[in-house]
Order: C-alpha cells, then sequence, then structure tokens
C-alpha cells in the first residue's frame, strides 16, 4: 500500500521542516515537497497545520508482572492500546530473570506475555536477579536474540549487591551492551521504615520519608564509581532530584558515559501528594517518590540542557483496590502509577506549549535519543527514507482535558485527572497503517517484536555528541 501524509510539518532533533512524507509497505520513501500532479497512486492523507512526530519509544515499561503480591492492572493487551493511543509506537518491557532461572527462560515467559498481544512494538529488556558463570556465558545469547540492554535494582527483592554489580557491568562492556539501574538504597530504606513503623506512621506520608533523595542519590554515586571501575556506560533510570543529577554531572566530568532518564511524573507532581486525606495519597505512591517542587524545575532546566536524555513512563499500574493492600501498612501499597497514555500530550503540553521545551527538544526525547540509546535507530525514531512510518501527527492548537474515562488503561483512574492540556494527538501511525485516531485505537494487535542491536551512533549529551 502506498500512502502520503502531506503538507504537515516534520519534526527532527534539529530542525521543524514543511514536507510532505510518501511511504510504500511500511517504509518511508521520501520526504519533501511533492507536486500535486504525483500524489496519483497514493492514498493521500492532509496534515496541515500539523507537527508531525517520529513514533514516541517509551523505554520503561512494566505490563503483566507479578509484583507486590498482586499482578499489575495492564497486561500487554491492555498496555500497549494505551500506549499506541497516547502516540507511543514502540514500547521496551522489563522481562524478568527470577532467582533459579537462566536468562532464556525468562525471556521466554516474557514472550509468552506479549506476543500476538501487543498493538505497538515491543522489545524486552532482561532484569537479572541471579548471577553466575552459566548467566554471564548468556550474555552473548541475549544480544544475539535482540536483547542489547538489560537491568538491575539495588532495592527491593529483586537487588543485587556491589560485587554483582561490578560483574555485569563488566561482562556487559565486553559484548556492547548496557544497563541501566534503579537507584535507592535499600538498608537506609529498610532502617527508615522500621523506625517509621515502631512509631506508629503507617500511613502514605511515611513513603518520601522512608525513601529520601539522599537515599536514591548514594546509590546514583555508588553505582557510578562500579561504572568507572568496570569501564562500563550505564543509563540511570527515572531520576528524581537534583541531589542525583549532582552526582551523574561529577562522574561526567570525571569523563565516564552516563545517560540518564527521567519521567512525567517527576516534572508535574510533587510529594504533597501523599498528604492527601482518606488513602487517596496512595494512587501516587511510585518508587523512586515524588519529591519537592525545586526538583521540578532542576529536572526541567537538564531536559533542556541535555543532561537528561529520555522521557520514559515507569509505566506500572493498579487499581485502587490492589492500592488498598496497604491501607493500613504503607510498605505494602503497590508501587506505580499508568502513565503510557499520556506521556506525549503532557510533554508537549506542559514542555513545549509551556515554553520549557521546542518541538525539537520533544523529539529527541522521546523519540531519537531512545531509539538510538535502545539499538532501534534509523529504523525508528527519524522520519527519513529507509525508517519505519511511525508517525505521530499532532495538532498544537486544540485542546483536551485528561480523564480515566476515556483511557485505555485498566487501573480505573488517571494520576492527571482534570488536566487542561494544549495540543491533542490526532492520529498514530504504526509502520505506514493508521492505529489510533483521536485517542481511539482502529487498528489492534498490529505490533512486532523489535530485535534490537547495541547502540553504536552518537547520542546527545551535555549538547555534545558521544558514542552510544
Amino acid at each position: 500500500m502506498k500512502r502520503m501524509i502531506k503538507g504537515g510539518r516534520v519534526v527532527s532533533s534539529h530542525e521543524i521542516r514543511e514536507a510532505d512524507i510518501c511511504i510504500e509497505d511500511g517504509i518511508i520513501t521520501q520526504v519533501g515537497k511533492i507536486p500535486e500532479g504525483e500524489t496519483d497512486g497514493y492514498e493521500v492523507t492532509d496534515a496541515s497545520g500539523m507537527l508531525i512526530f517520529p513514533g514516541f519509544i517509551d523505554v520503561h515499561t512494566h505490563f503483566d508482572l507479578h509484583v507486590a503480591g498482586t499482578v499489575t492492572a495492564d497486561d500487554f493487551l491492555a498496555g500497549t492500546r494505551a500506549a499506541i493511543a497516547g502516540g507511543t509506537t514502540t514500547i521496551v518491557d522489563f522481562a524478568t530473570q527470577y532467582p533459579g532461572e537462566t536468562l532464556e527462560e525468562g525471556l521466554s515467559n516474557w514472550h509468552k506475555k506479549a506476543d500476538g498481544k501487543c498493538s505497538c512494538d515491543y522489545g524486552f529488556h532482561m532484569s537479572i536477579t541471579d548471577w553466575n558463570p552459566q548467566v554471564s556465558e548468556e550474555i552473548r545469547k541475549m544480544m544475539e536474540e535482540g536483547v542489547s540492554t538489560f537491568k538491575l535494582y539495588m532495592t527491593y527483592d529483586t537487588q543485587v549487591d556491589d560485587k554483582t554489580i561490578y560483574q555485569i557491568l563488566c561482562r556487559l562492556a565486553e559484548e556492547g551492551g548496557m544497563t541501566g539501574v534503579h537507584c535507592e538504597n535499600s538498608g537506609l530504606i529498610e532502617a527508615l521504615q522500621e523506625e517509621a513503623v515502631s512509631q506508629g506512621r503507617m500511613g502514605t506520608d511515611s513513603h518520601p520519608a522512608t525513601r529520601p533523595a539522599g537515599a536514591e542519590a548514594e546509590a546514583i554515586s555508588r553505582l557510578l564509581r562500579l561504572a568507572e571501575a568496570a569501564d562500563a556506560p550505564v543509563m540511570v533510570v527515572h531520576l528524581t532530584c537534583e541531589e542525583g543529577l549532582k552526582e551523574i554531572r561529577q562522574a561526567r566530568a570525571r569523563g565516564q558515559v552516563v545517560y540518564a532518564e527521567t519521567c512525567p511524573q517527576y516534572l508535574l507532581m510533587d510529594d504533597s501528594l501523599y498528604d492527601l486525606p482518606d488513602f487517596a495519597g496512595a494512587r501516587y505512591v511510585i518508587a523512586p517518590p515524588h519529591r519537592k517542587k525545586r526538583d521540578q524545575e532542576v529536572l526541567w532546566k537538564a531536559l533542556k540542557d541535555g543532561e537528561i536524555q529520555t522521557i520514559s513512563t515507569d509505566h506500572c499500574s493498579f487499581t485502587l483496590e490492589q492500592k488498598r493492600l496497604g491501607e493500613k501498612d504503607f510498605r505494602k501499597i503497590p508501587g506505580g502509577m499508568p502513565g503510557a497514555e499520556t506521556r506525549g500530550i503532557l510533554m508537549y503540553s506542559e514542555g513545549v506549549a509551556a515554553g520549557r521545551l521546542t518541538p525539537e527538544d520533544l523529539c529527541r526525547l522521546l523519540s531519537e535519543n531512545p531509539a538510538r540509546l535502545y539499538g532501534m535507530y534509523p529504523e525508528k525514531g527519524a522520519i527519513r527514507p529507509g525508517s519505519h512510518a511511525d508517525l505521530v501527527i499532532l495538532d498544537p492548537e486544540a485542546e483536551d482535558v485528561i480523564t480515566a474515562a476515556s483511557q485505555h488503561s485498566l487501573a480505573g483512574y488517571a494520576p492527571f485527572e482534570g488536566l487542561k492540556v494544549k495540543g491533542k494527538i490526532r492520529q498514530v501511525y504504526l509502520r505506514g497503517e493508521l492505529a489510533a485516531e483521536n485517542g481511539q485505537v482502529v487498528k489492534e494487535l498490529a505490533g512486532r517484536y523489535v530485535a534490537r542491536k547495541a547502540p553504536s551512533v552518537p547520542v546527545h549529551v551535555d549538547g555534545k555528541e558521544i558514542e552510544g
């Protein structure tokens, strides 16, 4: 099938230009001004007045995850519907190798969860929880199967110790892989939680008090010293605070390759939400928790300055009934929120329309950098000949309101309920086929597995290009 998107303004990480986009068999064949007489044979879509972005990429989702004594509300069926409706054409979820399993078993389990159930394209990171010589040998096999990035936890029951982190970083450096790390000091958190319980402080306001910014910053510092010794690049996932950013800056000043990710919730919400009455604060319980308004300001500037490379969601949804598992003990509240459906429009409205970012910045943060860092560029993350025709057509003048009633997540609530936003995603194309229109999914289950290669193309960090 041949399709042409005419009259829109095509956004890349370095420019916006008026151009038409020709598509054939799901691949972009031409980007430029096409004379009216040369449109024969194409199905033409008029995008006049619209911004056209490469499909957004969310490299941090948790669908169909068993955690905290329950299972996330959104499986791959519901989660990828939400993603494609919100302009995300590719997600990278976290497959988990549980203790006693091989990496191959962990990956197989996640393929069973996802294959045939996705409405956007999908790939996997591999979370490593059990390290031994056999698992070390499997790293190359994972790379061959398109799993080029991995995940480590410095807290939770899936955490690995410093010795193991160092050994894994060394092994990944040998194979060209990279790991993202959840950075919190588990010992400090446990001690603070014990203090809170002994004092009878069992409400949601104890959640941020027992997971302070210092616990995140200390773990980031320790990770980066381990990475320095291993001479390995790392990604600090869901960065929340100025203290953590300072540790990243110091490591970069030493010459280390360090990438950083943040999420809309850390840019737009603060810890006052945990003080809401009647257990309402539970819906905002995530880890790391929301921080101070000052941290929001610092993160926005860091995005603009190129210190943070990607904005993901950490979509990990639970219903309000599931959240009530911790009604009498904040430690038992399942941590996570939905976000896959609203990330794109939130970042356009609160970033671009609010004057904090440019459309080019948004392309870099939501499309191009994720594609580059996670081994999908230039097939994804770009609007150029040869790229997949994954496209987001956004109306910059429209207005909308975020409501749970209009969303596809099964969580049953919207963290940003009632927020008025500037801009609306009109159409989403996945490999040249219309997949969503005005927030409604019109083509389901079209997602394909993306076998990702190791990152090997320049990525912007602090305004400079370095090799991924």
